[in-house]
């Protein structure tokens, strides 16, 4: 599954509102844009497949493999729509994950509103085991209080248990003895232990997070095989790889046993697609910027690679809040995701003060124009209303949309509550969800020690290449590209992504006594772990490529950051090295250095092993079209504020030499891409679209 040249390939995205498929073989690439088919997401995967295979001349059997990513763990997640879950823990531990952590999304409000744990304070139950720190029995497991807890469990209609105990971070033996106990008496159960899930120190997200992959197991596992005995029905011979969170593919029997590592899987293709876009145009300094059906996920990049984290929320109650969601401890590509899309809801609340999402029409009943029974507006409607999107031409015509529904719909909800018009209404909606995905942006810059201004915006996903100058405007951005197929860019991402596997796991150590032999050993045990996983997907013969990082902190702190280490085997007199590292990035975060008053420690070591990415490989674009272009059409200029006549070029007809100034539309099947006056587009030799503001007003807003 190398994708060597000629080998056919194939990458399903899952979004809220669309099912993307991109297919290559060779120097060949076929997409297919449909609406997700909720009671089932299977259905449009399958009629998505069936598309591009009938469109490349091939048949399924042709197929080498199939790369997927899916919104189901997170939907699951947040819609609280998962398996009914036990958890077994430690003897006066039962409510960590309720009491969570001194962290307050609102720090003076007397009535705030935390996320209610996924498993209730009922389903909690406890028996007297006890580690100590160092991974030694104080209390013994015994069988006879597992056996205890049968009918209280039973009683519960328990599907999925998480087992999570004490400092079994350090050993794991009390949980896998619970596990092989209730595994003998309920084989039916999905079991999850802590030590598997997350083994890192924290108690409450090392619980939140074994908690969360139990309660979605049983639904993921269950997709997972229809999806193959459907692939298998329909002639499919390949096998299918899972998109992580953490940017890497993974089997589907990885991916059945720790599920909660995919709720990201969808944004983080879409980070490797703009990843792979930087490092093929040189692009130091960019914004990954996604934005689909229901959300935007934003994401630095430095040298074509995309930050990291290991710590992730999901459901936050507070709107961009950190600390107000479920937290889950899993290797993830670090974004900012919020709840702004096409089919974003607009309204005006209670204040009487213009609002946009999070709350989203989806597929179903979708936006007021698709005539599908939406009759709220969305950011689509303003669109459609602006002049944005050709409503006859629309996902290439396969849809058509309803222009007076949208105008119906902002001017009820949203005008006439603001004493404006539908087209002044339309402009706010735009306004608005673009001055919330800048906002996030620049949080998110800052929270990085770093700056979105100067940067290069990559833009994709159906929504995206719409609202991305209004973006740049408000970023302080000059250059933007929207590359080749950006409107199922996360699909294709996936066909980039490398096989890989993470393990962190925490090893306290402080510096002054540094045990080279002793990290090198367990160094060595995660390398071999995370190879087992990443074999398992890898073609034979695969050269992989290993990953070392430690994550440190100074005495006395609470947090820590992400040092990277020698690749090799660390030698005794590595601390000082090590030290030295630590200093550098903690300087390069917080604009100081600490090193000369406080030692180093290392908290917790992570080891990632990875096959070689899959670069794109596509040829250079045909010679641009020479057919006549479309009349001017009229649309609203975001920069003038006023109705222009719209340039109308199909994108394809876009050439190297000669720029088309703003105001202007470019047109292709999955998305538009909307060129304010302030900005001028030409076409780049590999196919991708260059938006650069014009000379006379280069200087960013």
């Amino acid at each position: 599954m190398q994708g060597e040249k000629g080998r056919v390939r194939i990458g399903i995205d899952i979004g809220g509102t669309f099912t993307d498929v991109a297919l290559e073989t060779g120097a060949q690439r076929l997409t297919a844009k449909l609406l997700t088919t909720l009671d089932n997401p299977v259905d449009a995967c399958m009629e998505g497949l069936a598309e591009v295979i009938a469109a490349a001349g091939l048949t399924p059997g042709d197929v080498d493999a199939i790369v997927h990513g899916t919104t189901l763990a997170t939907n699951a997640l947040i819609e609280r729509k998962g398996a009914v879950t036990s958890m077994i823990t430690t003897e006066g531990f039962r409510d960590v994950i309720e009491i969570g952590t001194e962290g307050r999304p609102e720090q003076y409000d007397i009535n705030i509103l935390k996320p209610a744990p996924l498993v209730p304070r009922r389903r909690r139950l406890t028996v007297p085991e006890r580690l100590n720190r160092d991974g030694a029995a104080l209390i013994p497991l015994n069988e006879s209080d597992l056996e205890a807890l049968l009918p209280a469990l039973d009683a519960a209609g328990t599907q999925s248990l998480a087992i999570a105990f004490l400092h079994s971070y350090v050993n794991p033996v009390h949980e896998r003895q619970a596990r092989d106990f209730f595994a003998r008496h309920r084989p039916d159960w999905f079991y999850s232990l802590s030590s598997d899930i997350s083994p890192e120190f924290r108690e409450f997200e090392r619980f939140s997070t074994t908690c969360a992959n139990a309660y979605i197991q049983p639904l993921v596992s269950r997709y997972l095989a229809e999806f193959e005995q459907r692939l298998e029905a329909a002639g499919y011979r390949c096998g299918m790889l899972m998109m992580l969170s953490s940017g890497g593919l993974t089997t589907v029997q990885t991916a059945r046993e720790f599920p909660v590592r995919l709720v990201e899987s969808g944004p983080a293709g879409g980070a490797i697609f703009a990843c792979d876009v930087a490092r093929r145009l040189g692009i130091e300094r960019a914004i990954s910027f996604d934005m689909g059906g229901t959300t935007a996920k934003i994401c630095l990049l430095d040298d074509a690679v995309a930050q990291t984290s290991r710590r992730f929320e999901v459901a936050r109650v507070y709107r961009f809040r950190k600390d107000s969601g479920l937290p889950l401890r899993i290797p993830v590509i670090d974004m900012v995701e919020i709840g702004a899309g096409g089919g974003s809801i607009s309204h005006v609340d209670e204040l009487g003060r213009l609002a946009v999402g999070p709350e989203s029409a989806g597929s179903q009943p979708g936006p007021a124009c698709y005539g599908l029974g939406g009759e709220r507006p969305t950011v689509t409607d303003a669109n459609v209303t602006l002049g944005r999107i050709d409503p006859d031409g629309f996902a290439g015509g396969k849809m058509q949309l309803d222009p007076a529904a949208a105008a119906a719909a902002l001017k009820s909800a949203v005008g006439d509550l603001l004493g404006v018009g539908e087209v002044a209404a339309a402009f706010g909606v735009t306004e608005m969800v673009c001055e919330n995905m800048a906002s996030a942006a620049r949080v998110h810059a800052i929270e990085s020690g770093k700056n979105a201004d100067g940067r290069t915006l990559i833009a994709f996903g159906g929504a995206a290449p719409l609202h991305v100058c209004q973006m740049a405007d408000k970023l302080g951005v000059d250059r933007i590209i929207i590359p080749a197929n950006a409107g199922v860019g996360s699909a294709v991402g996936f066909l980039r992504a490398p096989v890989s596997y993470e393990v962190v796991r925490t090893l306290y150590h402080q510096l002054s006594g540094f045990d080279a032999a002793l990290c090198n050993r367990v160094l060595t045990e995660m390398e071999e772990e995370a190879r087992g996983h990443v074999l398992r997907g890898a073609a034979p013969g695969a050269e992989l490529g290993v990953r070392r990082q430690a994550f440190m902190r100074y005495s006395g702190q609470g947090h820590e950051i992400s040092v990277r280490l020698s690749d090799v085997a660390l030698g005794e007199d590595a601390g000082a090295a090590i030290q030295h590292a630590l200093d550098t990035e903690y300087g390069r975060i917080f604009g100081r250095n600490i090193g000369n008053i406080a030692q180093g420690e290392i908290v917790s070591l992570s080891v990632r092993v990875a096959t070689a990415s899959h670069p794109d490989r596509m040829q250079a674009q045909a010679a641009p079209d020479s057919a006549p272009r479309p009349p001017p059409r009229r649309a609203f200029d975001s920069v003038s504020q006023t109705e222009q006549d719209f340039i109308i070029a199909p994108r394809n007809s876009v050439s190297e030499t000669e720029a088309i100034a703003g105001p202007a539309i470019l047109t292709e099947d999955e998305t538009s891409i909307v060129v304010s006056s302030s900005f001028e587009a030409r076409a780049l030799p590999g196919g991708d679209i260059e938006l650069r503001r014009k000379p006379t007003l280069s200087s960013a807003v």
